[in-house]
């Protein structure tokens, strides 16, 4: 656990600038086993001290990988120096921006550090119960992951505040032939907030979502190609929350939008149906945790709800203390860092479309000829919203009735001309955090959605 000694710093920090320092470790540890052998067995940490000055418009930034006394009094004079530099050679000559409350945040969360040899064993008895069950795979892939990221911040105005963020997760990978030999797979995810012990005190726990993934990949195995062309599909949850990401959240991220993305001119405009509502969480949705909780960003702003999307129209980005004052919003509290190592910048925390009323029988039924698209193992997107994911689950819907699995395949379109499309949203919620965002460093992200019926290309074979 870190100990807050940069607090007593803060008489050091520049005069007529704003502030931060931030000491942070990250922690990961994790095996694989790959058809029943342990390939990979690592535990890595890296820690240190960054801090970043603000002035006129520019920002200083340095960091170090050691955390005494001597090393953060460089950092803060370096980071100090830098920006100086910065201001003489730009001379933007911007004032400082809109203050945030102050005050003190803490989590409380404690971690625990369980040996090695228990994630090889819970591996292993995974593992046997996957070989023991079915004779029919190809290959079979195990991992286990947990990563912990804990930072103490110290501003020159905002919060002060100490947090830590665990997460674990079991990721298993199976694989097997069709009759004309082609390798069909299926990934099963499972785990989310917290350490690992916390998460998994059983691996019988799991079976039940290994059995359920398996019998998808035998569906999958008897597949059918899809159709290409412009088609009428429900988007499971897993789906609508990679949408909600990549191809929307991104777009309105503010330094995004600074740089010409496709919101830049569309504020307060309807870029989707009304039945459509998408929100970035800070750290609590429907009263429960959100799957990656930001209470407090990393330049000290209690972090807010940024809602992007109301009923079709959109309404806001996500911002930093910055870019905020520039548009003349409130600040959301969005920027973070993945290392100590790295500058804050504008990143999403768990964004998500909001549930509607629909029942999803009702909106299989509803469907003559479509899809139902279950789940992806990749997306892209750029700042225009054009989008394209990888369907790697999705059963043919015929009549209102679910039909046969289909093989791989895309789904590709944009983003804002999509959602207008959108005529159903299922009442259920589905999240996912398993993955990480790449803009620029890698970040844990949550992101979230209900099924909706909407109409999108399907590449077909």
């Amino acid at each position: 656990m870190l100990t807050d000694n940069i607090t007593k710093f803060k008489s050091h920090f520049p005069l007529s600038s704003s502030a931060e320092l931030r000491l942070q470790t990250n922690r990961t540890k994790g095996v694989t086993f790959v058809a029943g052998n342990l390939t990979a067995n690592s535990r890595s940490e890296t820690s240190g001290v960054s801090s970043r000055v603000y002035r006129n418009g520019v920002y200083g930034f340095a960091s170090a990988a050691s955390a005494d006394d001597e090393a953060i009094l460089k950092v803060l004079k370096t980071a100090g120096e830098n920006a100086v530099f910065m201001d003489n050679k730009v001379n933007r000559n911007k004032g400082m921006f809109a203050p945030v409350p102050a005050g003190s945040f803490s989590d409380g969360v404690e971690i625990s550090d369980i040996p090695q040899k228990e994630f090889i064993e819970f591996g292993k008895q995974i593992d046997s119960y996957i070989t023991n069950k079915y004779k029919n795979l190809s290959s079979r892939i195990i991992s286990l992951r947990e990563e912990c990221i804990e930072k103490v911040i110290t501003t020159s105005d905002g919060y002060n505040a100490r947090f830590i963020l665990p997460r674990s997760y079991v990721y298993v990978f199976l694989s097997t032939a069709t009759n004309a030999g082609v390798t069909v797979e299926l990934f099963a995810p499972t785990g989310g907030y917290g350490t690992f012990d916390k998460n998994f005190d059983d691996p019988a726990k799991l079976y039940p979502v290994i059995d359920e993934y398996y019998d998808r990949l035998m569906q999958k195995r008897e597949g059918v190609y899809a159709d290409a062309g412009l088609k009428m599909v429900i988007l499971g949850g897993d789906l609508s929350g990679m949408l909600a990401h990549e191809a929307v959240g991104h777009t309105v991220e503010g330094d995004l939008v600074l740089n010409g993305s496709v919101a830049k001119h569309n504020l307060g405009k309807q870029v989707a149906s009304e039945l459509v509502s998408l929100v970035d969480f800070a750290h609590t949705y429907n009263g429960d945790m959100a799957p990656i909780p930001v209470y407090v960003d990393d330049e000290g702003t209690l972090a807010k709800d940024a809602v992007l999307i109301d009923k079709g129209i959109l309404t806001g980005y996500m911002t930093n203390r910055e870019l905020a004052s520039h548009f003349g919003m409130v600040p959301t509290g969005n920027a973070r860092a993945f290392l100590f190592s790295d500058e804050p910048i504008i990143r999403m925390r768990n964004t998500a479309i909001l549930p509607g009323k629909d029942k999803l029988e009702d909106m299989i039924a509803s469907v003559d000829d479509g899809y139902y698209l279950l789940s992806t193992m990749n997306g892209q997107a750029d700042t225009t919203g054009e989008f394209m994911f990888g369907i790697t689950m999705g059963y043919e819907i015929k009549n209102g009735k679910l039909g046969k699995a289909i093989l791989d395949t895309t789904i590709s379109g944009v983003a804002f001309e999509m959602l207008k499309t959108v005529d159903m949203v299922s009442d259920g919620m589905t999240w996912s955090s398993f993955g990480y965002c790449g803009k620029k460093q890698p970040m844990p992200v949550g992101m979230g959605g209900p099924a909706v019926r909407c109409k999108v290309m399907i590449g077909g074979r």
